[in-house]
C-alpha cells in the first residue's frame, strides 16, 4: 500500500466533513502528484542522491511532490516499484538485470520495471580491521563479515564476490546481513572483522568509519578475484580503481565497478517519465552539490541500461538531442 502523508489524510478528512471540499492538491496527476523514491541505507550515496533528486522534482516538475525513502536498497527497491508501493528506485545494475530476467532472487518471474537512466558507477569496497590480519581476499575465511542488508544489491554482489574468490558465503565466513549503519557500528565495536559494500565515492558511512580510527582499517584490493567474477557473471562488472582521493589512502586500490540505474514502473505516464529524466540533466550541477557522484553521468552513457529497457518517455528525451 502506498504511503499517505498527514497533509493528504487531512484533506481526506475535510472532504468527509463537507459536501463542497476544496480540490485536492495534485488532482488529476499520476498518483495524486505524490512521488516516492526508494533509495538505500541512510549513510549511503543512494539516500543522499535520492534526497537531492526528490527536492529537484518537487521544485521543477509542476504539481508533483517527491520524497526520498530510506530502504534496504536494490532488491527491496525493485520489489516495491513492481508492486506500486514506490514510484522511482535506485538499483545496482546486476540486481536489475536479474529482476527483468526473473533469475536469482527474482526466480518467481520477471519484475515489471523499466529504466530512466544509468547514472554513476558503484565501487566494490571491502574494508577490514587491521587487527584481524586480513591481507588478501582468501584471508576472509572464518572471519565475521557483513555483506549488507538482506536482499540488497550489496548482499547479492558480496555472495558472488566471495564465491569468485573461492569462499562459500554461507559456510566459509561468519556472514552477517547488516545495514551500513549497523555494519560500521559492528566494525567499531570489534564484533565484525570486515565489510563488503557497493556504493558511490565517497560512501559517507565508510568515510566516517575510516576517519573515526585512522590506521585501524584498510581497504582490500580486489584485482585477484576480478577475472573469476566476470567469467561467471559477464560484462555487468568492470575493473576499476578506488582513487586515493576518495578516502585519503596512500595509493589507488584495484576494485570492481558496477553501474547504477534509476528504475520506474512501465505504467508511469510517458510525459512524467520524460520530465523526471530531463531533471537529471537540466539540474545536474545542483545534484553534484548534493553528492559528487551527481556529476558522474552524461547523456551518452545514461541510456545504456541494457538489459533493462528504457521507459518510452526516457527514450524520447534521449532521442530529442
Amino acid at each position: 500500500m502506498r504511503r499517505f502523508t498527514g497533509a493528504l489524510l487531512t484533506l481526506v478528512l475535510l472532504a468527509g466533513c463537507s459536501t463542497t471540499a476544496p480540490p485536492r492538491a495534485g488532482a488529476g496527476l499520476w498518483h495524486g502528484g505524490r512521488i516516492y523514491i526508494a533509495t538505500g541505507n541512510t549513510t549511503g550515496v543512494y539516500y543522499q542522491f535520492g534526497g537531492g533528486y526528490a527536492d529537484l522534482i518537487t521544485k521543477y516538475v509542476p504539481g508533483y511532490e517527491a520524497r526520498a525513502e530510506a530502504t534496504g536498497a536494490s532488491g527491496e527497491n525493485i520489489q516495491r516499484v513492481a508492486t506500486g508501493d514506490m514510484d522511482v528506485a535506485f538499483s545496482i545494475a546486476d540486481t536489475a538485470a536479474d529482476a527483468v530476467a526473473g533469475t536469482g532472487a527474482f526466480d518467481g518471474g520477471p519484475r515489471k520495471v523499466v529504466a530512466l537512466a544509468k547514472v554513476y558507477r558503484s565501487y566494490a569496497q571491502v574494508v577490514v580491521r587491521n587487527s584481524a590480519r586480513i591481507n588478501r581476499f582468501a584471508d576472509l575465511r572464518g572471519k565475521r563479515v557483513s555483506t549488507g542488508s538482506a536482499g540488497s544489491g550489496t548482499d547479492v554482489f558480496a555472495a558472488r564476490l566471495l564465491s569468485a574468490g573461492g569462499l562459500n558465503p554461507d559456510t566459509d565466513i561468519v556472514r552477517e546481513r547488516l545495514s551500513l549503519p549497523e555494519t560500521t557500528k559492528g566494525m567499531q565495536a570489534g564484533t565484525l572483522d570486515a565489510l563488503i559494500f557497493t556504493g558511490g565515492l565517497p560512501t559517507p558511512g565508510i568515510a566516517d568509519l575510516l576517519a573515526s580510527a585512522p590506521g585501524q582499517y584498510s581497504l582490500l584490493p580486489l584485482g585477484e578475484v576480478y577475472r573469476a567474477l566476470t567469467s561467471r557473471h559477464g560484462a555487468v562488472y568492470a575493473a576499476g580503481k578506488l582513487p586515493k582521493s576518495a578516502y585519503q589512502t596512500p595509493a589507488d586500490i584495484d576494485t570492481i565497478v558496477i553501474g547504477n540505474l534509476l528504475l520506474v514502473s512501465p505504467d508511469m505516464p510517458e510525459q512524467l517519465a520524460h520530465d523526471l529524466t530531463k531533471i537529471l540533466f537540466d539540474y545536474q550541477v545542483e545534484l553534484s552539490r548534493v553528492h559528487p557522484e551527481g556529476a558522474n553521468y552524461d547523456k551518452v552513457g545514461a541510456p545504456d541500461t541494457d538489459p533493462v529497457p528504457l521507459h518510452p518517455g526516457a527514450a524520447r528525451f534521449y532521442s530529442s538531442g
